[in-house]
């Protein structure tokens, strides 16, 4: 999950407000970044990567040249691919096969007319994202979504972390309150898992955590099983993000 701008020029990754990047908001050149999601593609033939891109670029074809670029046109997903209206996606396998191993979202809509990215909302829902997002009493859609349980998008992101990071407490959140949140998000999707898990310091947890949790969600997505482990060698259809 990648929020992209305009700034210097070029393309940047940065965390700011009101669409514009500065000095003080700016992390580094989004190409450095695409390179290394080419560079892993390349060194790992069977694996899938999903940019999610809160996407504030309105250079002409700013992005399409990015990812021409940094060469991740050969990994690209089409857009004219993806199933519509609750249609089936591809197994992991044949995304393997084809080489359809980089999918792409992007918030903005004009993006997936224009230069072929596909709009996250129309394939996705999401619930509340900062410190709406961490109670398990209630598992709420964030705004740009539609709701939870709309069976005309199948894929599901679950968001499960602060508005403001706090990495002295994501011990505790990652053991004891990410399954519950989980299984809420479930339920409010109408009894769907995520597919999609969207956490900060992933590798902080009091014991299980957030690889437990992938582990669970996998082993439901795949055979029903609370634990992957549990079910006979199989493509899971998740991703993990960070």
């Amino acid at each position: 999950m990648l929020d992209v701008y305009d700034f210097r020029d070029d393309i940047w990754l940065c965390h700011s407000k009101g669409g514009k990047c500065f000095d003080f908001t700016a992390f580094e050149p989004a190409i450095g970044t695409m390179m290394e999601v080419e560079a892993f593609l390349s060194a790992n033939p069977s694996e899938i990567v999903t940019l999610i891109l809160e996407d504030y670029v309105s250079s002409d074809h700013g992005l399409s040249k990015l990812f021409h670029s940094a060469g991740l046109t050969k990994y690209w997903f089409p857009v004219s691919s993806m199933p519509r209206d609750g249609g089936d996606w591809p197994r992991v396998r044949d995304m393997i096969r084809r080489n359809h191993r980089l999918l792409v979202f992007t918030s903005d809509e004009s993006k997936e007319r224009a230069e072929g990215i596909a709009y996250q909302w129309n394939f996705m829902v999401e619930n509340q994202y900062g410190d709406g997002g961490m109670s398990s009493r209630a598992c709420r859609r964030r705004a740009e979504s539609l709701a939870l349980d709309s069976r005309t998008r199948l894929l599901i992101l679950v968001n499960y972390f602060h508005t403001v990071p706090l990495r002295v407490t994501a011990c505790v959140e990652h053991s004891l309150g990410l399954a519950d949140v989980l299984r809420a998000c479930h339920a409010a999707a109408g009894d769907r898992w995520a597919n999609f898990l969207a956490v900060d310091y992933y590798k902080r947890s009091d014991g299980g955590g957030v690889f437990e949790a992938t582990d669970m969600l996998n082993g439901m997505l795949i055979c029903g099983r609370d634990d992957v482990r549990a079910c006979a060698v199989r493509s899971p259809f998740f991703f993990f993000l960070r």
